[in-house]
C-alpha cells in the first residue's frame, strides 16, 4: 500500500485526522495498518473529545500504561452506561466511609481505621479482600483523609489529625480542633483542616514542624469541605523539575499561575450570614474572594474539586453541581447542573476534561455528567433495598468505586480487558 511508504511522522500526522470509526476500520485492513493505528499518536486528538480517557485539558496523560485506543473504546461504555455492578465489601453497621484511589491501591476508611486494598488481577481491576496495610489511631470515626506521595493524613471525629508515613509504621498525631474535623486537604508542605468548631487551620508538613499550627482562620460557620489550589503544589514542584521533563501542559499551568497567590477554598454550612464558598490566602490568611452571591440558607458545600488553579467544581445540599472559573467571574458560576431528583450531592470527582461523577444522598445513586451537555449523561442506582448516600467515590479508566453506608461497590466498564504496554 502506497500510504505506508510515507515517512512515519508524515503518516502519523495524516492518521491523526481520521475519526474513530475510520481508524478502527483501517486497523482491520492488514497487520501493517494495525501496527500504525494502535499508536497513541493517532488517537490523542480523538481521546480528548471522549470522556474519561485520561487525557486532561492541559494535555497530560493520567493513564499512560493503557493504550489510548482501548481507553477510547472503554469511554463509549461510560457514555452508554454499559458496565457490570459488583459489591466488593459489606459491613453490618452503617458508617460514613471515605475512599481514595492511588494507582492500584484503594484506601477505605471504616469507623476509626483506614485500610489499604490492592487492585490486582484482570488489568488492575480485581479487588483483593485482605487489607495490606491498616492505618489507625483515632478514638472516633475517620471523617476524611487525603494522600500525598509519602503520607496519609487523616481527620477524625475526636478532633485529631494524624500524619501517617505510608511506607512505615511511623505516625504523628495531635488534637487539631475542639470538635470533629470534618475535612482535610494537603499539598506541598501544608495541611488545611476544617472543623465543626467554625475554624479552618493551616498546619506545617515539614519534618521538623509536624503538628505546628501556622494559622487559624475563623470562618464563623461549620466547615464541611476544604481544597487547596493546585498552584501551591505547582510552586513546590517546579523548584525541583528539570527543564527537559516539564510537560507542555504542566508548564502552561505554571506559567499562568502566580506563585504569590497560593490559596485554598472553604465550603461551609451556610447557616450564618456568610458566603459558603470563600477563597483564602495561605500566607496571610486574608479573605481573597467569595464565590457566588445567591446561596439559600442551609445550602452547605460538601465537596470541592479543583481542575486547575483557576477552575473548580462544588456540590452540596442545594442539589447543584457548580463550575467556577476564577478568570471570568467569582460572583457567578460559569455552568451549573441540577440533580434531577432534587437530592443533595455528597461528593464529586472529575476526569479533568469533560466528565463529572457525583454521588447523591438517596439509594446509592451515582450520576455521570458531560460538561458539554445540560442533562445527566448516565445514572446508576447501587442499592434498592435500603436508602444510602454515596459518601465518597473515585474512578480510573476502567472502574468506578463508590462507598455507601454499609458497602463498597464498583462499576466495571470494560467489555474486554485493555492491553497494557510491555
Amino acid at each position: 500500500m502506497f500510504l505506508f511508504q510515507l515517512p512515519d511522522d508524515v503518516l502519523y500526522l495524516i492518521l491523526s485526522y481520521l475519526d474513530y470509526k475510520s481508524l478502527c476500520r483501517l486497523s482491520q485492513v492488514c497487520k501493517r495498518s494495525h501496527h500504525f493505528t494502535v499508536r497513541d499518536t493517532v488517537w490523542r486528538r480523538i481521546a480528548k473529545d471522549f470522556i474519561n480517557t485520561g487525557m486532561t485539558r492541559q494535555g497530560l496523560d493520567l493513564y499512560p500504561t493503557i493504550l489510548l485506543k482501548d481507553r477510547v473504546k472503554i469511554s463509549q461504555n461510560w457514555s452508554c452506561g454499559v458496565c457490570r455492578k459488583d459489591i466488593l465489601l459489606k459491613w453490618k453497621i452503617n458508617l460514613l466511609p471515605w475512599i481514595q484511589l492511588d494507582d492500584d491501591v484503594l484506601y477505605l476508611s471504616q469507623a476509626a481505621d483506614i485500610g489499604a486494598y490492592h487492585l490486582r488481577g484482570a488489568e488492575g481491576g480485581r479487588f483483593q479482600h485482605n487489607r495490606v496495610t491498616v492505618f489507625s489511631g483515632h478514638q472516633e470515626d475517620v471523617c476524611r483523609f487525603t494522600l500525598t506521595d509519602t503520607h496519609l493524613v487523616s481527620a477524625g471525629g475526636d478532633g485529631k489529625i494524624i500524619i501517617h508515613d505510608r511506607k512505615s509504621d511511623y505516625s504523628v498525631e495531635y488534637y487539631g480542633h475542639n470538635q470533629e474535623v470534618n475535612c482535610i486537604d494537603c499539598k506541598g508542605e501544608l495541611i488545611i483542616s476544617g472543623s465543626r468548631d467554625r475554624t479552618a487551620k493551616i498546619w506545617a508538613l515539614r519534618p521538623n514542624q509536624l503538628g505546628k499550627c501556622l494559622h487559624t482562620v475563623p470562618t464563623y460557620d461549620r466547615v464541611w469541605s476544604v481544597a487547596i489550589s493546585p498552584s501551591l503544589w505547582l510552586l513546590c514542584c517546579r523548584r525541583d523539575w528539570p527543564r527537559e521533563i516539564e510537560g507542555e501542559g504542566v508548564q502552561a499551568i505554571g506559567e499562568r499561575s502566580n506563585p504569590k497567590e497560593s490559596t485554598f477554598v472553604t465550603g461551609t454550612a451556610c447557616c450564618e450570614n456568610f458566603a459558603p464558598l470563600r477563597i483564602w490566602d495561605t500566607e496571610r490568611c486574608h479573605l481573597v474572594s467569595c464565590l457566588g452571591s445567591e446561596f439559600r440558607r442551609g445550602a452547605g458545600v460538601l465537596d470541592i474539586a479543583y481542575e486547575s488553579p483557576f477552575q473548580l467544581l462544588t456540590c452540596g445540599y442545594d442539589t447543584f453541581i457548580r463550575y467556577w472559573d476564577l478568570r471570568v467571574c467569582s460572583r457567578k458560576c460559569v455552568m451549573e447542573w441540577e440533580e434531577p431528583h432534587d437530592n443533595a450531592l455528597y461528593c464529586i470527582k472529575t476526569d479533568k476534561n469533560h466528565m463529572i461523577a457525583s454521588g447523591s444522598s438517596y439509594y446509592g445513586v451515582v450520576r455521570l455528567w458531560d460538561k458539554r451537555q445540560t442533562r445527566c449523561l448516565q445514572m446508576f442506582q447501587l442499592t434498592s433495598s435500603t436508602s444510602s448516600p454515596v459518601y465518597s467515590l473515585c474512578f480510573n479508566a476502567t472502574h468506578l468505586y463508590a462507598a455507601l453506608a454499609s458497602a463498597l461497590c464498583s462499576l466495571d466498564f470494560r467489555t474486554s480487558g485493555p492491553r497494557h504496554r510491555r
